[in-house]
């Protein structure tokens, strides 16, 4: 029963009876025009409350963002060597998303009817004809000569640069202005989470409107490639979580049978819980108890980590971006994948800690918008979201273990006590 009262749980239960009704409403009597009219009208006013919250949440939470990292360079070497792993790691598995997912969509297509009626049936058009970027016209549209009218036109990647510019000049301020500043952007960032909170208390309202009409105009003919984007981007968390055994073998010198065993507590309450912050005091026991990592170690990066990294946010959320073009039939340019790439990069950092469902439209919006793909499907696609959302957080805490892990074996004076294993 506590489940059923989650957010998650209300959305994904509108979903199925948004389809479920549309499907049988219109079997039985045709596709009533008003009936669709006022849902996707409804689902619509819906999407359009979310989406105006984008732009300033995402510059806010970059100065605020970039203010965190700089306040934490200061605090010593070991946390610059934490955040150096953090870039790296996130670099690395952009790149790695964004080579292997087109691989995969391309050995394992969405079934090409489905993609049709998922797009027909929630914007009631085709897919529309993508459009080729040249490179050279698209590295002029970096500079964010007019910040104001970039915002208006969504153009997300010029509003990035200038955000980034902003906020490391913000740090270089004396004192009491770079405060001043940074608690100024914070309470924008809060209040919009307010907001954008608010807007969520009807999403079940919102995600049965557009399931709704998607039901009207095509039945349950989606829900193939609904199913194939739940484990294309679940497969994302998972990968995640395979990569980090090696990683920490090669690396923090760990084998991945005991690391396995080590972390397999943390592992089991991120899965029952979603969260990283709720899991935390598991992992700094995980890593003090079964690695033996020193608590001044475990005690500054897991909380770090917490903070201002999660690995499996780029390879999910490029994921669901991809599949979207996949379905839409859209090819994106080299341009294209640099502009997603740069945009995944910085909102991973700047949207760690938000709630799941703001955290997946506050991500994945603006990746759409510099890669060029609707954001229509993305109420259909935040209904499930529960699922790969476990995947994302077990994710997620293996990887903060894998980096202390890996923190601790170049820790200078600091010898390695391992527990005893089986």
């Amino acid at each position: 029963m506590k489940f059923l009262k989650s957010l998650s749980a209300q959305v994904l239960i509108a979903l199925a009876l948004g389809l479920g009704l549309g499907t049988f409403l219109g079997g039985v009597s045709g596709v009533p025009v008003e009936l669709v009219s006022v849902t996707e009208a409804i689902g619509s006013l819906w999407l359009g409350f979310l989406q105006m919250t984008v732009i300033p949440l995402v510059f806010a939470l970059l100065v605020v963002g970039v203010a965190a990292v700089s306040d934490a360079l200061s605090a010593g070497r070991l946390t610059a060597r934490a955040l150096s792993w953090f870039a790296l790691l996130l670099a690395g598995a952009i790149v790695a998303t964004l080579l292997s997912y087109e691989a995969v969509l391309a050995a394992w297509p969405v079934n090409a009817e489905s993609a049709r009626v998922l797009v027909a049936g929630a914007t009631g058009a085709d897919a529309p004809a993508s459009q080729a970027i040249e490179f050279g016209a698209w590295l002029k549209s970096l500079s964010p000569s007019n910040p104001v009218a970039a915002a208006a036109g969504n153009a997300i990647l010029p509003l990035v640069i200038f955000a980034l510019f902003f906020a490391f000049a913000v740090t270089r301020l004396p004192h009491a202005q770079r405060v001043l500043l940074v608690s100024f952007f914070d309470a924008v960032a809060d209040t919009m989470i307010v907001i954008v909170k608010w807007v969520l208390l009807a999403a079940p309202l919102g995600v049965f409107a557009l399931s709704l009409t998607l039901g009207l105009r095509s039945g349950l003919g989606a829900s193939g490639a609904l199913f194939h984007y739940i484990l294309l981007v679940s497969a994302g968390g998972i990968a995640v979580v395979i990569a980090c055994y090696p990683l920490a073998a090669l690396f923090g010198r760990v084998g991945p049978v005991r690391f396995a065993r080590a972390i397999a507590p943390a592992q089991v309450v991120a899965f029952s819980t979603q969260s990283s912050i709720g899991t935390l005091p598991v992992m700094v026991e995980c890593a003090r108890k079964n690695l033996g990592i020193p608590e001044h170690v475990a005690g500054l990066v897991l909380p770090l980590a917490v903070a201002v990294f999660r690995l499996t946010s780029p390879v999910a959320n490029l994921a669901v971006v991809l599949f979207i073009c996949h379905i839409y039939g859209i090819e994106p340019t080299l341009a294209q994948f640099i502009a997603a790439g740069l945009v995944a990069f910085a909102v991973s950092i700047s949207s760690v800690g938000l709630p799941g469902q703001l955290s997946f439209f506050v991500s994945v919006a603006p990746i759409c918008l510099a890669i060029g793909a609707p954001i229509e499907l993305l109420p259909l696609l935040l209904a499930v979201e529960v699922i790969p959302d476990i995947f994302r957080t077990v994710g997620n805490v293996t990887a903060d273990l894998t980096v202390t892990t890996i923190l601790n074996r170049g820790d200078k004076g600091v010898r390695v006590i391992a527990p005893e294993t089986a």
